[in-house]
């Protein structure tokens, strides 16, 4: 399977006022956060919240600013996150694609909602019991 891309739009929940910015993504399960480069941050006015030591697929560990909140939307649905900034390219993890219950389909080398649940993002709030 080769890299995958999906169109989603990002924008800044705290500034209604801030146009939103659609971008295509490089959606990779491996990642776990929402990585998008410096240059969004600035353009979202995004606050940066902490830093983060991160891990990059090298092997590399880097101290990377943690913004947010941060509205993310594909298709029919959205999720508020934070994002690292990291990167030249807006990459988006498993923890954003679960929280909207979108899914990797291999056949058509895309990301798409889930067909279990294709008009609201179904989620467990609940512990699996013995």
């Amino acid at each position: 399977m080769g890299l995958i891309y999906a169109e989603i739009q990002l924008s800044n929940p705290r500034d209604r006022d801030i146009k939103p910015i659609k971008t295509m993504s490089l959606v990779d399960t491996g990642s776990l956060h929402l990585c998008i480069p410096e240059h969004i941050a600035i353009q979202l006015e995004l606050e940066e919240l902490y830093k983060r030591e991160v891990t990059t697929a090298d092997g590399k560990k880097h101290l990377v600013p943690y913004m947010g909140p941060i509205s993310l939307n594909f298709q029919n649905r959205a999720c508020f996150t934070g994002a690292l900034v990291l990167g030249d390219e807006v990459l988006l993890g498993a923890v954003p694609m679960e929280d909207m219950d979108v899914l990797i389909s291999p056949a058509r080398q895309a990301l798409i909602v889930n067909p279990e649940s294709p008009n609201i993002a179904m989620s467990v709030a609940k512990g699996a019991r013995p």
